[in-house]
Order: structure tokens, then sequence, then C-alpha cells
């Protein structure tokens, strides 16, 4: 599929979820979320986390006695998780077409990259002025929930089909099966913990579908200056001075 199809796809799309719902915007926000997005960001994380909790019930003996019931029982379990998974691939594929093309890596995601212990250290107040719609790091994400996503895919089936495979073939799946399930696990904790306690008002982006444009020029300044026009490190500087203005003066 060509990058126009896509386009016009993802177009429809959004149409179409958008006669569902709306997103408000109120006094100081910018929309960075419509509709269509938040349906499918919210939808794969519930199958994601329905393949999740069915596999680990599945994996180990200690998780099962806790797990299985929550789904009528071990055959139950077994049953519902390579449908959990498929559905989860299935959204995924939508959501990978929604965000193609904000998530192709540019050169300031590779200067993003070597500086991301200042990111992580939170030495600066506010990203670098090229950090667009996403960060480098969020599109590394991205990429290896796209890797793992078929990875799992393609060794679900052997595991689901051993008659079809063979013994060899299986057994290569269930490594490869639990190592793209793991790095998944891992990639989603990160993703909890920096849409939530690392960077306040994230969350609110997957909710309401805004965020403040004081959240928007610190995190994303060139996709700050695309959606509104202005210079994000002048808006920065103002609110400081403003910010500085208002602060009580210190005590004797």
């Amino acid at each position: 599929m060509n990058s126009s199809a896509v386009d016009r796809f993802d177009s429809n799309a959004r149409r179409a979820a958008g006669r569902f719902g709306r997103t408000v915007v109120r006094p100081g926000e910018i929309i960075r979320h419509p509709v269509y997005t938040r349906v499918l960001h919210w939808s794969v994380a519930i199958f994601f986390v329905l393949a999740l909790l069915t596999g680990f019930a599945i994996y180990t003996p200690w998780l099962f006695r806790w797990l299985a019931p929550l789904f009528g029982g071990g055959p139950m379990t077994r049953l519902l998780h390579p449908w959990f998974s498929l559905a989860f691939v299935i959204l995924f594929v939508l959501q990978f077409l929604n965000w193609l093309r904000p998530m192709t890596w540019n050169a300031s995601d590779t200067r993003w990259m070597r500086n991301i212990r200042s990111y992580a250290t939170n030495a600066e107040d506010v990203e670098p002025e090229d950090v667009g719609f996403f960060n480098g790091g969020q599109k590394i994400y991205f990429w290896a929930i796209v890797i793992c996503a078929l990875v799992l895919l393609i060794t679900g089936l052997p595991m689901w089909f051993p008659s079809l495979f063979g013994r060899v073939a299986v057994i290569i799946s269930y490594v490869l099966h639990d190592i793209a399930a793991l790095v998944m696990l891992g990639g989603f904790i990160v993703h909890l913990y920096e849409g939530t306690v690392s960077q306040p008002g994230t969350f609110h982006s997957m909710t309401r579908g805004t965020v403040s444009r004081r959240w928007a020029w610190t995190h994303h300044p060139a996709w700050y200056r695309d959606a509104t026009g202005r210079d994000p490190r002048a808006d920065y500087e103002r609110a400081k001075q403003v910010a500085a203005r208002e602060r009580p003066p210190a005590g004797p």
C-alpha cells in the first residue's frame, strides 16, 4: 500500500469515527489525538493486555492458578489466547497505518537519540526545537512493537496449528514467541511510566484528545509550531517570565 493510499484510508477512518464522538478543545489546549486514534489506541491496549494475561496463564503454572479462572479455566484460556492475539494484531495494523507518516524516522530523531541521557534525567526544561509529533524514543518503541507483533504472528501460527508445521518449527516458535512477548511487556511498562508519572498531561491526550500548550511546547516544540504557527521557545520564555512575576516573594 503506497503512502497516498494510506493517507486516504486514514482520512476516511478519521472522518467516520468523528461522526460518533468529538474532541472538546478548551482554552489553552491543542488537539493531539482525534477520536479514531484514541479508540484504536485503547482497543490495541485492551487486546494486548488480554493476550498477555492469557499467555502468562499458559506460560507458567504459578500464574495459571491465578489467571486461568478469570477466563473460564485452562481450556478456555488456551482457546481465547490466539483469538485475543489475532485481534491485537489486526487492530495494531490499523494503528500502524494511522501513525505510519508521523513515525517515519528523520534526522531530528537521530539527534534526539544522541541526547537521550538528557531526556531520561530531565536535564533540560524543554525538548530540542526540532522534536516533532513523536520523538525518537517513541518511534523506537513503535517500531519495536511492529517487529514484535510480526514475530508473535509468525510464531503463533505453528503453535496454533502444530500438526501443519512440525515439531522443530513449533519448538523454535515457542522460544521466539516468548522473547517477543517479554520485549513487548518491558516496552509496555516503560510506555505506562512515560505516559503518566514521567510526563504529566500525556495521559490526558489519550482520554480527552487534547494537551495543554505548555505540554506541547515543552515536549514537542516543532509540532507545537506546526499546530499553532507560534514560536515555542518564545512562548516558553514568556510563560516563564509570567510565572516569575506571579511567584510570591521569598521570606526573610
